[in-house]
């Protein structure tokens, strides 16, 4: 559910202060502040998971797992970063741990997920080189959005990684590298990496297909 106080990958000054109070609240007994914690950041976390874990039900789970574990974790949050970058470490950590646990069981030898490519907001948003696919313009049927997400899921797990945080959370290169622990210079080089690997896998099916 989209909240008026976000844009996509990034809090307003306004959302980040109703963050704090919120967890001001919830640290004071108020039960009440948690849930809109979840309400506001509910469908952003799950369209991360989903992108990392490739099934809706897993998803789900996963979802439901990350905000169980930052309502555990709540009081030891000492604000040194957004609470919104601090959700995503949490989130991103937890995907990560999940996906080495599914790729050991072979979980997506058989997994098949048809749902479209998106945003935070329903649609992706960051824009590509001119020489490499804007999914904007790809992602106009189903079929399309198909064909990009599974080029996305033949990436290397880190190039997926940035082509998910960044063209599709919409995340800034500092808000990724925070999460990521990685420089700010690396996150870029990642970045461009992965939009070119995508590129490349995307050209077969541009040519075939007479797509943009």
């Amino acid at each position: 559910m989209s909240h008026p106080n976000v844009v996509v990958g990034r809090m307003t000054e306004h959302g980040e202060q109703a963050d704090v109070r919120c967890i001001g609240r919830f640290l004071s007994g108020d039960e009440q502040a948690y849930e809109e914690l979840v309400v506001r950041y509910q469908r952003r976390i799950f369209n991360l998971t989903l992108r990392y874990l490739r099934g809706e039900e897993e998803a789900r789970e996963a979802t439901q797992e990350i905000f169980i574990k930052v309502y555990r974790s709540l009081a030891r949050f000492r604000g040194d970063a957004r609470f919104s970058t601090w959700l995503y470490q949490v989130a991103v950590n937890h995907c990560k741990n999940r996906l080495k646990y599914l790729q050991r069981r072979h979980y997506f030898n058989s997994e098949s997920m048809d749902d479209p490519l998106e945003g935070e907001d329903g649609e992706t948003r960051r824009q590509y080189a001119a020489d490499q696919p804007d999914p904007r313009e790809l992602a106009q049927t189903k079929e399309v959005q198909i064909v990009v997400r599974q080029a996305i899921d033949k990436l290397p797990d880190e190039h997926r990684e940035a082509i998910i945080l960044r063209d599709l959370q919409g995340l800034s290169y500092e808000e990724i590298a925070e999460i990521t622990g990685q420089v700010v210079g690396t996150v870029k080089s990642r970045i461009h990496r992965a939009r070119a690997e995508l590129a490349r896998l995307l050209q077969p099916w541009m040519e075939t297909e007479g797509g943009p």
